[in-house]
């Protein structure tokens, strides 16, 4: 798209003092929409190379005996199979386990251009360029600068802005063997809006005041360290985030020295032994220990840069095959099994440092090269959604459900160096049951017996959740409990059709929490109460 905004007529000019009539300009704007939606059917693609399990060869027949005097022949043949190369079946049906892929990506784009003093023109115009008239995002500021299309006033203070936002999804559906299948996500996003403002003098564009925000996220895997030990006295994971600062920071001043790396002599300086510039809180240097260290990889191979481009897949497993077998079949009507996991690496808002492009070479009040990006605080969020769920019906209409669930936050800040991790552990277990034919007699049947026959359903939930908040400072060992809670839940609801109109449930919640820190008093929630529910409808 392309947009020209005719300015207000009482702004359109300024006049100073000295008598000088500047044109303000109109403003200009484009955007530009690119989609990708890619959906791929692995099973075609499989057949299209050849990759598929080889037909069952005939077997060798065995040799007919010598018929006796007077015998007479008949014949037996009949087709015979091998079973073919198990091993090289079962290798081919692993590799095309992946039946569909989807993938979509976008990216939107626009450009504000305000100061621009050319008219439309008849029938629109190609000004200030074609490609921009169609939505291309070609910096067009110095050209228009060049050909005197933009406003020279020196007090123009409207901004110049960029805004990009990239999105991308991608999911697989993954079939080992029936019944058993692996659903895979994947997610990245990005969006960085840029503003300035700038001046015009002899045709040459000058930016000033360049400023970028944006935020960032990206799905990942952090199963290494999930159940790790990590409470209020000592966490590995935390303890490998300390480790490997000086690992961190020896990389990136290799990137940066040619030849020697100066490092801090002065044993009274907690910097001791770090290289200069790439001090143990510099934000270049905890971003990447920060991610080693949560997600277990080694600090020597991790990457430098804050921001990650390749999203690494998340998973639900899902499991129902038991049916087959002739045991579950005579016990139940339903039984399948359960996992999923989801975790994700999060920049709620990352900005550009004004100090950086004034002084890329200087050092901070900390002794740190200053950062181009200024990122206030990183996030980890992980989820076991469930870790394992177990749900069946057996064939007496007895339903029952167990799950546990477990997840955790962390979130890293450096305006005070500090890292709260937020654990969280849950446990359900579900009971259920369908009184059949229960009969009541009542004016409230619709026959005119008065005999209501229907069925009674109960279902009851236990649950309990353990929450901890946990803050770790990275400077000193004192780490402190600072919140959480144990929460203890039971609900139950029976209902029972007193027509095909009428029905009345039954429920009653009970909900008891404790804080695990002793500023808080213990807290219990107690609802219950009758619905009823009339349908007027057929």
């Amino acid at each position: 798209t392309y947009s020209w905004m005719r300015s207000s007529d009482a702004l359109s000019t300024f006049e100073t003092e000295d008598g000088f009539v500047f044109d303000l300009g109109n403003t200009i704007q484009n955007s530009a929409s690119h989609r990708l939606n890619a959906t791929m059917n692995m099973d075609m693609f499989y057949k299209y190379i050849g990759l598929t399990k080889g037909p069952k060869k005939p077997a060798a027949k065995p040799k007919p005996a010598a018929p006796k005097p007077g015998e007479k022949i008949v014949s037996t043949r009949q087709p015979q199979q091998s079973e073919g190369n198990v091993f090289l079946d079962g290798l081919i049906g692993v590799v095309t386990s992946v039946k569909n892929i989807q993938i979509n990506y976008t990216q939107n784009e626009g450009t504000v251009l305000p100061g621009y003093t050319q008219s439309l023109g008849f029938f629109g115009t190609s000004k200030p360029t074609t490609g921009f008239v169609f939505g291309l995002q070609d910096d067009v500021r110095y050209e228009a600068a060049r050909r005197g299309w933009l406003t020279i006033y020196p007090e123009f203070n409207q901004n110049f802005t960029q805004v990009v936002t990239k999105q991308l999804n991608a999911t697989a559906k993954v079939d080992l063997f029936p019944d058993f299948t692996i659903d895979l996500t994947a997610d990245r996003n990005y969006m960085e809006n840029y503003t300035e403002q700038y001046d015009v003098e002899s045709g040459i564009y000058n930016s000033r005041s360049p400023y970028t925000t944006g935020n960032f996220s990206i799905s990942t895997v952090l199963i290494k360290t999930a159940f790790s030990k990590s409470d209020e006295f000592n966490s590995a994971a935390f303890q490998d985030f300390r480790d490997n600062r000086l690992d961190v920071a020896n990389r990136l001043a290799a990137q940066y020295y040619v030849g020697d790396i100066p490092r801090i002599t002065d044993s009274s300086d907690p910097n001791f032994g770090f290289p200069v510039g790439f001090g143990r809180n510099s934000q270049a240097v905890l971003i990447p220990s920060f991610l080693a260290a949560y997600s277990g990889k080694e600090s020597g191979g991790v990457s430098l840069s804050a921001f990650r481009d390749i999203p690494l897949p998340n998973w639900t497993v899902k499991y129902s095959g038991l049916m087959r077998y002739k045991f579950f079949k005579d016990r139940f009507k339903r039984f399948s099994l359960q996992h999923s996991y989801k975790a994700a690496y999060t920049i709620n808002s990352f900005r550009s440092n004004f100090e950086y492009e004034q002084n890329p070479n200087q050092l901070d009040q900390g002794g740190n090269f200053y950062n181009k990006t200024l990122v206030q605080n990183v996030n980890l969020v992980e989820q076991f959604n469930p870790l394992i769920r177990v749900d069946f019906e057996m064939q007496n209409s007895f339903k029952f459900l167990a799950e546990m669930k477990k997840d955790r936050a962390l979130s890293m800040s450096f305006d005070n160096n500090l890292l709260t991790e937020i654990q969280g552990l849950e446990y359900v277990v579900g009971l259920g049951f369908r009184f059949k034919d229960v009969t009541f007699t009542s004016a409230l049947a619709d026959n005119p017996q008065g005999v209501i026959k229907s069925d009674i359903n109960i279902r009851t939930d236990f649950s309990f959740r353990d929450n901890k908040t946990i803050v770790r400072y990275l400077d000193y060992d004192n780490n402190q409990l600072s919140g959480g809670q144990n929460i203890w839940s039971a609900k139950l609801t029976a209902d029972y059709a007193f027509s095909k109109n009428l029905t009345a449930i039954f429920f009653y919640d009970h909900t008891f929490s404790k804080a695990v820190i002793s500023t808080a008093f213990p807290l219990t929630n107690i609802r219950a109460g009758f619905t009823l529910r009339y349908n007027f409808g057929n």
